[in-house]
């Protein structure tokens, strides 16, 4: 079986061989002499063989086999020292690899920009980029599969992080003809009765539908997608009205016909965007700085 040992117990047992004694080595190390004891003994026991030679006069004398560990603990325990160092210098050092990933339903607007810029700020960082649902995120983010995403705050669960950046109101997207589109906001009993093309990505039709279900009606879904761009062609192109929160940076669609966006008021839930990660993910200088990136650019 491997033989296990802890760095406090090489401490310990170093400082016992260095001192001559349990009492001084408890000073010098400030703990206990117990603590000091038991290490010692612990550590004999899983090499099995003795470490020092103990005598109430002359008090601790190391053995030829403690000699040899001692030694060799040193070493391990200044490498120790040097990992430790570099660790340091590397978590509180805004550099190497940040692995993003982003909601599907506004990559294509927000990632690739903010990537660039951040980059431009910190050119020893290498980013790289997925788009991922709301779910995929999660199951991402929890095998480390990536470091941090940008993403809303639906669904999160207890085991990861959010730091929320902007609250984004949902809007109406229409077609010019539509017979609302002359209005200045509409709410959910204005829609109900009109075909929807719902964006129909997880957790966010949940979200969507979610709207009318509180008001106790149900939406007339005529088209379903899960992309965002085919969503507002559909709009554009006559099929019905849709929701979104987050708006395009102009008003035509992909196939360049016009697009009307009117805000949906009423008692609605607003989402919130910003950064998902594992807990304590922003201890490392890159990840807190790409949060904090993300703040001011976002926010503009």
């Amino acid at each position: 079986m491997p033989i296990r040992f802890t760095l406090r117990q090489l401490e310990y047992f170093v400082a016992a061989g260095e001192c001559g004694s349990i009492a001084a080595a408890s000073q010098k190390m400030n703990v206990s002499p117990p603590s000091i004891s038991t290490a010692i003994s612990q550590l004999e026991s899983e090499l099995g063989l003795p470490l020092f030679v103990r005598n109430r006069v002359q008090g601790l004398k190391m053995t030829e086999a403690g000699r040899t560990l001692a030694a060799q603990a040193l070493r391990v325990l200044d490498e120790a020292t040097e990992m430790t160092r570099l660790a340091g210098s590397v978590s509180s050092t805004v550099q190497g690899p940040l692995r993003l990933g982003c909601l599907v339903s506004f990559a294509q607007i927000v990632l690739s920009g903010l990537r660039r810029s951040f980059e431009g700020q910190f050119p020893a960082v290498q980013t790289s980029q997925i788009e991922m649902t709301q779910a995929e995120i999660f199951a991402a983010l929890r095998r480390g599969e990536i470091d941090m995403a940008v993403t809303y705050d639906l669904n999160l669960p207890p085991d990861l992080e959010f730091h929320a950046i902007k609250e984004l109101p949902p809007y109406v997207l229409l077609a010019p003809e539509h017979p609302l589109a002359d209005r200045e906001s509409l709410t959910i009993h204005d829609l109900a009765t009109h075909p929807m093309v719902l964006l129909d990505l997880p957790i966010s039709s949940e979200y969507f539908q979610s709207f009318f279900s509180r008001e106790g009606l149900r939406p007339v879904i005529s088209e379903r997608t899960r992309d965002m761009a085919v969503m507002r062609s559909l709009v554009a192109n006559g099929y019905g009205f849709s929701i979104a929160n987050f708006r395009p940076l102009n008003d035509v669609s992909p196939d360049g016909k016009p697009l009307r966006f009117i805000p949906l008021v009423g008692e609605l839930r607003y989402i919130v965007m910003g950064v998902l990660g594992v807990p304590g993910a922003t201890s490392s200088s890159t990840h807190a700085a790409f949060v904090e990136h993300c703040r001011k650019r976002l926010m503009d």
